[in-house]
């Protein structure tokens, strides 16, 4: 499969088009950012590591029926994608309240919500990625309907459903991540973007330890090791 010309560059990833026109070539970037990218770094590896995850995650998915955008990996920083236009709503799923939540809201650090929340944001950095209603989302037309924001919310419920009690195997608790969606050559509407340290907070079930890239946003350290046991975690 030929790599081609560089088709869009995002904060952790570049997506390239191939001699195929439904299929993308995504790179996995070093880069680190937070705080809508007023904090920024690199990591050697993290890359590499998010790729490997998101592989094994999107393979277990597609084991449980859940269907995305990945292809296969083709090397240690690329993964071969089918081509998606994507929903530019950002679906956060939380277990567990922290970060903005508690800021925002006032609900403890920690606190163990009474069922999954889930949430949209605006998938546009120059506005911040603001929180999102359903009339927000209909107003920009992001969505062509209630319908599809009704099955973003249970897809993203489901997809909670089975990432819980694996990471819970795995002696993680998955606190919070945020999903993207894309539609395929046929509209379909499907999973895409990555599940990795990234994009999801885990908290280790014994310790509480941090598990994911708030090492990099509280200034913790060991982000690439914290990567490392979560792959490992998963490998074992």
């Amino acid at each position: 499969m030929e790599k081609r010309e560089l088709i869009y560059e995002g904060k952790a990833k570049r997506l390239f088009n191939t001699d195929d026109v439904n299929v993308v070539i995504a790179e996995f970037k070093d880069d680190l950012t937070a705080f809508n990218g007023a904090k920024k770094d690199s990591e050697a590896g993290k890359g590499a590591l998010n790729n490997k995850i998101s592989t094994e995650l999107f393979k277990m998915l597609a084991n449980e029926g859940v269907e995305s955008h990945f292809v296969a990996m083709l090397d240690d920083n690329h993964m071969v994608c089918k081509k998606v236009d994507i929903i530019m709503i950002e679906v956060i799923v939380r277990n567990v309240a922290t970060g903005s939540l508690s800021k925002n809201l006032g609900i403890p650090d920690g606190k163990i919500l009474p069922f999954t929340l889930v949430e949209f944001d605006y998938k546009n950095d120059a506005l911040g990625d603001p929180k999102l209603n359903d009339q927000h989302c209909l107003i920009l037309e992001l969505v062509k309907n209630e319908a599809e924001l009704d099955q973003l919310r249970s897809m993203a419920r489901h997809i909670n459903d089975i990432l819980r009690p694996y990471f819970h195997a795995r002696g993680l608790n998955l606190v919070d991540f945020k999903l993207e969606f894309g539609r395929d050559s046929e509209g379909k509407i499907i999973l895409a973007d990555e599940i990795s340290p990234d994009n999801c907070r885990f908290w280790d079930l014994e310790t509480g330890e941090k598990m994911d890239k708030d090492r990099f946003r509280q200034g913790m350290g060991g982000l690439k090791v914290a990567y490392e046991e979560v792959l490992k975690r998963i490998l074992n």
